[in-house]
């Protein structure tokens, strides 16, 4: 099959412009809520349960809690060789290390690609987020390039992975709009490497300009924007705007501060702008609240997983009696007697307390 055949060309469109979603929100006003964890599991649970929505947005802080850690034993294990000949301290970092020869830069990116985009499978961390989810209506915005949301079963038309994606390569500079391709050879570069090295013949070479390939990942002025990331964004936009109708759930996951003004900022915007729109944030370290959104905005600072799987608990033991209105029109006798089975149920958990 012609190279070409893999080439996606750009489509000049109206882009998101991420600035305007600066939240405008001092730093006095996060806080770490006090809430016992326990409390705020029941009320996650609650927030999740009556959303006609979710939109997740999901950080580098999920995968890491999935698994795909990029430092200590885990970075050891597979690139033992590489800290001995470079003195690489993990793969954020070495990903920015100066290779002298493309062989080494290729020898180093193969490996790193194939360990945490193509060998892994989908992980239980995040099965058990498509489990929590595929019954609503739901969005992914992530910065992750793992591809764990697809492995998982959630549909690559409700993904927007706005930073790249481990599994293609682009032209690294000389081609406006550069090309863009897949990345189907990988394992077999992986399994020529040697001494750190690729052969010099399986070195990409872009196939307009005949010039370098990198990764395609967001990392400077070239990162490409094709065709694939401009739908996706178009598909993000126009989910943006079906929030407005109904109850929206922001599910924010292991989001920090690197990159805040694409997942953190814009959330926190959405929840001062819509009333009818809460946000539960999980990170281990980085959940702190705006303390103005009251009771719209929960921060948990747990492990991931820990928190994940309490609030999955929570909703199996009480499940939703609630009826979505684009499932069912129930008549008023019927959202009478549900409104009252509602109550008891809340009034049980009052009494036990949970």
């Amino acid at each position: 099959m012609e190279i070409r055949k893999h080439l996606h060309i750009v489509r000049r469109q109206k882009k998101v412009d991420w600035t305007q979603f600066l939240c405008g929100i001092p730093a006095r006003d996060y806080i770490f809520q006090k809430e016992p964890y326990e409390e705020q599991i029941t009320q996650a649970s609650a927030y999740l349960k009556e959303a006609d929505h979710v939109l997740i947005g999901a950080g580098a802080g999920l995968s890491a809690a999935a698994g795909l850690t990029y430092s200590g034993k885990r970075f050891q294990e597979n690139f033992s060789d590489f800290i001995k000949k470079y003195g690489l301290q993990d793969m954020y970092s070495a990903g920015f290390y100066p290779f002298q020869t493309e062989e080494e830069r290729w020898g180093y990116w193969c490996r790193h690609s194939y360990v945490n985009r193509i060998k892994p499978p989908a992980l239980l961390l995040y099965q058990q987020l498509f489990d929590l989810v595929k019954e609503k209506d739901y969005f992914v915005l992530t910065t992750n390039v793992d591809h764990q949301f697809q492995k998982a079963g959630f549909l690559e038309e409700r993904i927007f992975a706005t930073q790249g994606d481990y599994g293609r390569i682009q032209c690294m500079k000389d081609v406006i709009p550069g090309p863009m391709m897949p990345f189907p050879c990988l394992p077999r570069l992986v399994q020529a490497e040697k001494d750190c090295k690729i052969p010099s013949y399986m070195v990409p070479k872009c196939p307009v300009c005949g010039g370098p390939m990198a990764m395609n990942l967001r990392c400077d002025q070239y990162f490409v924007e094709d065709e694939q990331w401009n739908e996706a964004a178009e598909n993000y936009g126009k989910y943006l705007k079906q929030l407005k109708k109904g109850k929206a759930v922001l599910l924010e996951l292991g989001v920090g501060f690197n990159t805040p003004s694409i997942i953190r900022f814009p959330f926190e915007k959405m929840v001062r702008e819509h009333k009818n729109t809460e946000l539960i944030r999980l990170n281990r370290d980085e959940a702190v609240i705006p303390e103005s959104f009251g009771d719209r905005g929960i921060g948990i600072n747990r492990d991931l997983c820990d928190s994940l799987r309490d609030i999955t608990i929570e909703i199996k033991r009480y499940p939703q009696i609630i009826c979505r209105t684009a499932d069912i029109k129930p008549n008023r006798n019927q959202s009478a007697q549900w409104e009252k089975s509602a109550e008891v149920l809340l009034a049980g958990q009052n009494r036990t307390g949970k």
